[in-house]
């Protein structure tokens, strides 16, 4: 004998609507969750950003190794925080730190030189500054590396990332915090006054 029972077709209401309660949905967790910025997102970013973070932290330290050494702090701190990092906007942060990093590191050295002595151009430049600052033999790279320091730090800040980071307007808005009319005009005014010290026509 069969014992088995259908539990036939769910009640309705009177609208004929099913009253069976459906299981939670799951969408909109699924939309709004990012990926994880684990190791292999962060590899990834290094090999993207690499060069471009490199070309822009060195226009502040204006020194090989310690422009490799700030990259390499990045992405070092990158990873400690990870577990607030979106991967989406992972480039904008690691600008924003490595611009950081090489802004404290030039105000460090011209601290330094400030509390410095002596006549000799090699003694105002820190020791691990020396080697470099004795290889700079080109005379137009001298010139534009006056101009670019002569720049406010925020017309710097602006110039550098637009010429050499690859991000958008939008994005250094982001970065920076400031409106995108706000970058478009710093961008002008740093390089009139680049063209001025240099003499561009």
């Amino acid at each position: 004998m069969d014992t088995t029972r259908s539990t036939g077709p769910p009640p309705r209401t009177e609208d004929g609507a099913d009253e069976r309660p459906c299981p939670p949905s799951t969408t909109a967790a699924a939309s709004t969750s990012s990926p994880p910025f684990d190791r292999a997102a962060l590899e990834s970013l290094f090999v993207q950003l690499e060069k471009r973070l490199y070309n822009v932290v060195y226009r502040w330290v204006w020194n090989p190794d310690d422009a490799e050494d700030i990259v390499q702090e990045t992405f070092m701190k990158l990873w400690a925080m990870r577990a607030d990092v979106r991967p989406e906007t992972a480039d904008r942060l690691a600008f924003r730190i490595g611009v950081n990093l090489a802004a404290s590191r030039r105000r460090r050295a011209k601290l330094w030189r400030l509390v410095s002595f002596g006549d000799d151009d090699d003694a105002l430049v820190p020791p691990a500054l020396r080697a470099s600052h004795r290889g700079e033999r080109n005379i137009e790279e001298r010139r534009v590396r006056r101009a670019i320091d002569g720049l406010s730090e925020k017309l710097r800040a602006v110039v550098v990332l637009a010429e050499l980071s690859g991000l958008s307007y939008a994005e250094i808005s982001a970065l920076l915090g400031i409106p995108e009319g706000t970058v478009a005009s710093r961008r002008s005014q740093a390089l009139a006054a680049l063209k001025r010290a240099l003499g561009a026509p």
